[in-house]
């Protein structure tokens, strides 16, 4: 694996690993404001995570492209629909996991529909399936249009995203409530199969707001791109021209989204075509500076060792993150306490200072844990791509 490859395996493993800390905290109700997602319009380093992600599965379809290209149309789709519906249907698994609840002291089985309530039921769309469906369409839009015309068709498609906000609801677009996209989710996913975190039927995953979100993934696949084709050579000098590069994007980026975002505001939970800009353009500093430690500055240590595991088995590692606190749930020990939650609920609790400290603990436990695996995954040289 070359220096440029492994740059980018520790940007997937942080990312990764961030996913893992946001979605496992010791208790819901204490954690640390950065650890959370905005309420609405705005960021915190939680909302970054999503994005990097898609970025990162750009970045890679940029190394498997040429593959595809050189293969043919035939083979080009199986593959491509191949690994789609295989992490589409992961993530629904995960979704409806571990099939079966308690309900009046007996186990029964969760039904795609409640029969008791048809407004509950399996929540079709997630995060791995936003994964599967942004992988889909940019992989079909970049092996067809090529870079240059899927990358000016992406920014089109960012247009087109504001311009159906606006006339979506011309009075409220950019409200929870206003927001047009929920009626178009309930309409073709069912208020069932919906998620409802917020009290009520809206999706931060849903099929609208996964059009912004595939030009994430066209984002970084031109920066993955760009970097192989200017790595040609292991001299400094190329490393600075690089990065510089980089930099200036990034920056480009990061003011066009917060210039953007002041008449289409940055908003994660509706993805917002002035969040995709913006959240590109840190992805990219960060890469750049990664770029620029490891190749120019030769650092190469336990830390970006660490990440780099992660970042082998990182779709799996996700996977892995939901299945077993879902699966474990259903095993209850002493005063209704989990095996998933026994750690936190017996020890951690107690751990001095603010609530948030003992929550934020078992986090990075959890942390420790994923690592363990894929460590062990990495020696074995086993390594799981969906």
């Amino acid at each position: 694996m070359n220096q440029r490859n492994y740059a980018l395996d520790v940007f997937r493993g942080a990312t990764v690993c961030l996913m893992i800390l946001v979605n496992n905290p010791g208790s819901w109700e204490h954690i640390y404001a950065p650890l959370e997602h905005a309420p609405w319009h705005g960021l915190t380093p939680t909302d970054l995570v999503f994005p990097f992600f898609l970025f990162a599965v750009g970045n890679a379809l940029s190394f498997g492209m040429p593959k595809l290209e050189a293969s043919g149309d035939a083979f080009f789709w199986r593959k491509i629909l191949k690994r789609t519906i295989l992490i589409f249907l992961v993530g629904l698994f995960l979704n409806w996991w571990p099939f079966v609840k308690w309900g009046d002291g007996e186990l029964i089985f969760r039904q795609w529909i409640d029969s008791k309530n048809p407004e509950s039921g399996v929540r079709i769309f997630g995060v791995l399936q936003r994964i599967a469906l942004c992988y889909f369409f940019a992989a079909i839009l970049i092996y067809y249009l090529k870079l240059q015309k899927a990358f000016f068709a992406g920014l089109i498609l960012l247009l087109f995203y504001w311009v159906l906000c606006v006339l979506g609801n011309p009075l409220d677009p950019y409200s929870i409530t206003g927001w047009f996209g929920t009626n178009i989710d309930k309409n073709i996913l069912g208020i069932a199969h919906m998620y409802k975190g917020e009290g009520f039927a809206f999706d931060p995953e849903g099929l609208i707001s996964t059009l912004p979100a595939i030009v994430q993934v066209i984002f970084g696949f031109a920066v993955g791109n760009y970097i192989q084709k200017k790595n040609n050579t292991s001299q400094q000098n190329n490393f600075y021209e690089i990065i510089s590069g980089l930099f200036v994007a990034g920056f480009v980026l990061i003011v066009t989204g917060l210039c953007w975002g002041m008449l289409f505001p940055i908003n994660k939970k509706i993805w917002t075509s002035s969040y995709t800009i913006y959240t590109t353009g840190i992805a990219i500093f960060i890469i750049a500076t990664m770029i620029y430690l490891i190749e120019i500055k030769k650092i190469k240590n336990s830390l970006t060792k660490f990440f780099d595991v992660f970042g082998k088995n990182a779709l799996f590692v996700f996977a892995l993150s939901a299945f077993l606190p879902k699966g474990l749930a259903l095993i209850k020990l002493e005063d209704d306490i989990t095996p998933w939650d026994w750690l936190y609920s017996k020890l951690l609790i107690q751990t001095p200072g603010a609530p948030e400290n003992g929550s934020l603990l078992y986090a990075l436990f959890v942390i420790l844990f994923m690592w363990s695996v894929c460590y062990w995954m990495d020696k074995k040289k086993i390594y799981i791509k969906l």
